[in-house]
């Protein structure tokens, strides 16, 4: 994490903003930092019948059920396989708390507004309302995703609306 010193804190914050970043399959994603609680290896989980196939299950997480979604899955990018290196990213979204199942976390990044571009317009069939846009950080190209417009919107099933 940076030092900031109080007076600059306010003006910063506007300039900048961190994301935790992940990896699924050999493309890397952030989400806000805020919107994080913890970050745990993947366990067992417990399937619940007639549910999507992306909803993995639920896990007690110190006497509070948390719903876990595999993003690979949702994402449709192939098989999901786990391994030593899988993670669950525990999420703090809409007053819930859920669990996001990714191949492996990479670090907390950050961007200043000049970096983040917004999302490419893609066809209207695809759904990316849920990408805030793509970072740049090097050499990395980070897709940035609303982890809160993605678990919230009714294709998810996790949140009543």
């Amino acid at each position: 994490m940076s030092e900031t010193s109080p007076s600059s804190n306010s003006a910063d914050n506007d300039a900048t903003r961190e994301f935790l970043t992940f990896t699924l399959g050999t493309e890397e994603y952030g989400i806000d930092i805020l919107k994080v609680q913890e970050i745990r290896g993947y366990d067992a989980v417990t399937h619940i019948a007639n549910t999507p196939e992306f909803i993995k299950g639920v896990i007690n997480l110190r006497g509070v059920i948390v719903p876990i979604v595999d993003l690979r899955i949702k994402f449709n990018l192939g098989t999901a396989g786990y391994n030593p290196f899988t993670v669950v990213i525990i999420l703090n979204v809409a007053g819930r708390v859920i669990g996001i199942v990714v191949d492996g976390v990479s670090d907390v990044t950050i961007l200043d507004s000049a970096q983040i571009k917004p999302p490419p317009e893609l066809a209207s069939t695809l759904d990316t309302h849920f990408i805030q846009g793509l970072g740049t950080k090097d050499d990395r190209m980070i897709i940035l995703i609303d982890i809160e417009a993605l678990l919230t919107s009714p294709a998810m099933e996790l949140i009543d609306a």
